[in-house]
């Protein structure tokens, strides 16, 4: 997680895709890129790992739909599921 006041380094596309091939090509892991371009391996790590998931833009969260994408009948499923679940648990602490 970050701190406050924390400032972030910014690597250029041209060096993103140089690191990238090299580790592809086999000619480094990335620590050992890491090292030899004074990167931390977890951003090389991250680098890759977007590279290789490209539909993920920004992060992890990205593939859930925004609330104010969802339709009025994606609330009315969301709502019976809740029902559902709600009756579920009744049902279950009926039993104890």
């Amino acid at each position: 997680m970050a701190s406050k006041g924390q400032k972030f380094n910014k690597y250029s596309d041209e060096l993103k895709e140089e690191i990238i091939q090299k580790y592809l090509d086999g000619k480094g892991t990335a620590r050992s890129l890491g090292k030899e371009y004074n990167i931390s391996y977890k951003s090389i790590d991250n680098m890759i790992y977007r590279y290789r998931h490209p539909e993920l833009k920004t992060g992890k969260k990205c593939g859930r739909p925004k609330e104010k994408d969802l339709t009025k009948e994606d609330w009315k499923e969301r709502y019976e599921i809740l029902k559902k679940y709600q009756a579920f648990l009744k049902a279950q602490r009926e039993k104890k």
